[in-house]
């Protein structure tokens, strides 16, 4: 699992780094929530791995200035192992 969040916030319009994000994660087909201080997505961790390397080059690229991100591996139910 990757939870993350990218900045600048701004709070009148989808900022261009953040579309870039979501782009990403729903392109590697990974099971996505979006909560009020960040982002959640959930997959196999290759696909996650994967999904973190081209999230982090898109959104910056996409004008990002700072990105967290937190990245946990989940047990068979959701859980820590």
């Amino acid at each position: 699992m990757v939870e993350f969040t990218t900045e600048p916030f701004e709070l009148d319009t989808f900022p261009e780094h953040a579309a870039a994000a979501r782009k990403v994660v729903d392109e590697a087909g990974l099971d996505v929530s979006v909560g009020p201080f960040g982002t959640g997505a959930e997959g196999e961790a290759e696909q996650v791995l994967a999904a973190v390397t081209r999230l982090l080059r898109e959104t910056l690229d996409a004008g990002a200035t700072r990105i967290s991100v937190q990245v946990s591996l989940l047990g068979e139910e959701g859980g820590t192992p």
